[in-house]
């Protein structure tokens, strides 16, 4: 186990008992239009990176609730990588991704072309009115690691209230993010504990993110409020650093799963340990069907 992971008891004591002193910050330039912002964002966002292991953790769990869905919506799919990686995997489905972004979905729509994956789409939209898409009309709802670039809570009732709106009745979901930590020196260690591996820029992106992140008890009071009986809230055990809102998982064909298996076998060996860490975490948290195992 290296330094990181050893000095990990530190933070997790401060988080366990601790009181909260960290406030919500929101992130600067939630909406990127600056083309070379984006650009350099993207690139940041595929180069080999940690990253790796959070795409294919949210893309294995985001497939196993999807399952049996023909329309699906990903909400904030920014340049699409995970998107991608998800509908690759499952090429049955038609996937819209929605981003506030003309200049991101520029992006996303050319790696869509790279990638050769034919069942993605994209449109500009908000994804607190979602005025183009009628009551009930979707049977799958992602969003992954996105809901934290929402200015405000008010903001994310309102998301919370149009996914309750247009998903179809025993419709799929996973929305999975950041929730906030008590402390700064928290945020400080878990945005830079991989300093000597990951670049500045995504450091400092991770930073931004877990301070404009929302309180676990708030997810899980908007679930109450806003959406069907039924979805559950799973966060990474005692210190809640991420969170799947999500439905019932369902069968996944025994050749997802062996793409899956393969796919973690051909990440760099440092990524698949993050992603083990992250599999650990969320299990002991109760997040079952380990599909890795």
């Amino acid at each position: 186990m290296d330094l990181p992971r050893l000095s990990l008891a530190p933070t997790f004591l401060r988080e366990l008992f601790s009181a909260r002193t960290l406030p919500r910050e929101t992130e600067p330039d939630a909406i990127m239009e600056d083309a070379e912002q984006v650009a350099a964002f993207t690139e940041t966002g595929r180069n080999d990176s940690t990253l790796a292991a959070s795409y294919l953790f949210h893309t294995a769990r985001a497939s196993q609730v999807l399952q049996g869905c023909r329309r699906v919506i990903d909400l904030g799919c920014g340049p699409a990588t995970q998107l991608v990686q998800i509908a690759a995997l499952n090429p049955e489905i038609d996937f819209i991704g929605i981003d506030m972004s003309a200049t991101m979905l520029d992006q996303a729509r050319a790696h869509v072309e790279r990638s050769g994956v034919g069942n993605v789409r994209f449109q500009v939209g908000d994804i607190t009115k979602l005025t183009d898409f009628e009551d009930q009309s979707v049977d799958g709802v992602i969003s992954t690691v996105s809901l934290h670039h929402l200015p405000t809570l008010a903001h994310l009732e309102q998301c919370f209230s149009e996914i309750g709106r247009v998903l179809s009745p025993g419709g799929a979901l996973y929305l999975a993010d950041f929730t906030r930590l008590k402390s700064l020196n928290s945020v400080i260690f878990f945005a830079y504990m991989n300093r000597d591996r990951d670049p500045h820029q995504l450091l400092l992106d991770y930073e931004r993110s877990l301070r404009a992140a929302f309180l676990l008890e708030e997810f899980q009071a908007l679930v109450r409020e806003r959406l069907p009986a039924g979805v559950e809230v799973v966060s990474t055990f005692k210190v809640p650093l991420l969170m799947a809102v999500k439905t019932a998982d369902r069968s996944l064909p025994g050749e997802k799963v062996e793409a899956l298996r393969e796919m973690r076998t051909r990440i760099h060996p440092r990524f698949r340990r993050d992603l083990d860490d992250m599999r650990i975490f969320f299990r002991l948290g109760g997040l079952g069907n380990d599909v890795f195992r």
